[in-house]
């Protein structure tokens, strides 16, 4: 068994093949070499925006609340982020190569029909989490609100649907803006994270500084009872693991980004300094308000958005307040919009452009009630964690097929056509053997990471589904001198201008 090659008769090599509407449109096609716009310090300022988001605050904040201590936490980050830089350049490699989106690399594994399983999992997350960011967003807006107009505190007495009448105008606010600045496509949205990435940095290094000087130039290293022997390197590995998670969508899906890089220098230059060098600016920030605030009153705060809410000078208020709120709407386009968005053009290509997607998938967003969901922790977990869970095993199957059984050899125009005899028509659309090694292992991710008897390897599901499908992929589809090895063919005959 080996990668399906083209038949006698089908499209030839570097020929350009029948395209298929329903595979083809202009935001689905490769982008043109010439003429990309992401240099390394657009890849930068991605990362930049989306390391330092709220969520991941919590995330590592709670790391100090459970008992790990600051250097603990520094080396579970040093850690992660290598493990991150690897895979990430080699998810990016695959964009700047091809210069195609998500949804169409997948056709490369799973067929030009089965790839819309992946797609529809990666992009259903992202809808949720869309807004449930904005929700948190309008959050630190309304307090903000409520600061400078105190009448407007009366706004929050009555709900509908769950959410106050200034939840609404908040929520709406930003959700209009989010839907502005994706309806001028990817341009607009790396124009404003390189915007926005600076703010945020300078705004969240001062608020650790202020912080310092509060506590005396001196930190709390931990929380009265670190963790130590193995239990200490058990902790280190798991919060690693965990950390590797949060991305575990990113690292799916960022050939999103990366299709429209200059080069693939371009890519690891910003990949060097936004994750490794920017993840370690970040713990060191996460470590000092942890530190800080614990020394000062000895508790753990759960967000940055806490402190800022206790700044005493309301214009400096103000500005830390709205830093956050073009942070969150930033993280959210890239790590939440850009996804469904394909995912939505991949589905119906001959009725959505990304315009439109970016218009439904903001609605879906809004009328899942997102605070409802976010309020709900069983939901959270277990809905969301769950889907969360496949994307493992996707990934893992998506990165071998590429680099262990095709070697980076992609036929690119043959993703766009329904030739049966094409490369990646297998059959009818859909790739037996990718629906084979992903159904037990995604089962197995989901029982590592819900049932409580497998609660000491939980925080590594993600890890254990991409290994193992990983490796079933490649044991069912065959690699080595025996494996047939495609056809490398450009798309720049079907390419379109990258934006």
């Amino acid at each position: 068994m080996g990668v399906a090659e083209p038949a006698a008769g089908s499209s030839a090599a570097g020929a350009r093949p029948d395209l298929s509407p329903r595979l083809y449109n202009p935001d689905l096609a490769p982008t043109k070499k010439a003429g990309r716009s992401w240099g390394g310090y657009s890849v930068f300022t991605l990362w930049a925006n989306d390391v330092h988001s709220l969520g991941n605050y919590a995330f590592a904040l709670g790391l100090f609340a459970l008992g790990m201590s600051v250097w603990d936490i520094l080396v579970a980050f040093l850690l992660a982020s290598v493990f991150l830089f690897v895979l990430l350049s080699l998810s990016g490699y695959m964009g700047s190569k091809t210069g195609v989106p998500f949804p169409v690399m997948s056709r490369i594994a799973f067929g030009v029909r089965g790839a819309q399983l992946p797609a529809v999992i990666r992009g259903g997350v992202a809808i949720a989490w869309f807004g449930i960011q904005t929700y948190l967003a309008s959050s630190v807006l309304s307090a903000l609100l409520v600061t400078l107009m105190p009448g407007l505190k009366s706004w929050e007495q009555h709900a509908v649907l769950g959410l106050s009448a200034l939840g609404w105008v908040s929520f709406l606010a930003l959700w209009l803006v989010q839907v502005l600045i994706v309806s001028y496509g990817m341009d607009v949205i790396r124009k404003y994270i390189e915007v926005a990435a600076p703010a945020v940095l300078v705004t969240l290094f001062a608020l650790a500084v202020w912080m310092f000087a509060k506590a005396d130039w001196s930190i709390a290293t931990d929380a009265g009872s670190p963790f130590t022997g193995a239990d200490r390197w058990l902790h280190i590995g798991e919060a690693a693991a965990l950390w590797v998670v949060v991305y575990g969508t990113f690292v799916l899906n960022f050939c999103d980004f990366t299709r429209s890089a200059k080069s693939n220098r371009s890519v690891l230059i910003g990949n060097l300094i936004g994750i490794p060098v920017n993840m370690l600016f970040f713990a060191g920030i996460a470590v000092v308000l942890s530190g800080a605030q614990f020394k000062l009153e000895g508790k753990v705060l759960a967000s940055p958005a806490d402190i800022v809410q206790a700044i005493p000078n309301t214009f400096l208020l103000v500005l830390a307040s709205l830093s956050l709120i073009v942070l969150t709407v930033a993280v959210n386009l890239m790590a939440n919009f850009v996804a469904p968005v394909y995912t939505l053009v991949n589905l119906f290509p001959q009725r959505l452009d990304f315009r439109k997607a970016g218009v439904l998938s903001a609605v879906l967003g809004l009328v899942i009630l997102p605070w409802n969901l976010y309020n709900s922790p069983a939901v959270v977990e277990y809905f969301l964690g769950g889907l969360g869970a496949l994307l493992g095993p996707v990934f893992g199957i998506v990165m071998a097929d590429y680099w262990l059984v095709r070697r980076t050899r992609v036929n690119v125009p043959h993703l766009y056509t329904e030739d049966p005899q094409a490369g990646y028509a297998y059959r009818g659309g859909v790739n037996p053997r990718a629906v084979l090694a992903l159904v037990p292992t995604a089962a197995v991710a989901v029982v590592v990471a819900f049932v409580p008897y497998f609660s000491a390897i939980s925080g590594f599901s993600w890890f254990i589904g991409t290994l193992l499908a990983g490796l079933l992929y490649v044991a069912l589809t065959g690699r080595g001198r025996g494996a047939p090895v495609a056809e490398d063919v450009d798309g720049e005959a079907i390419a379109v201008p990258s934006v």
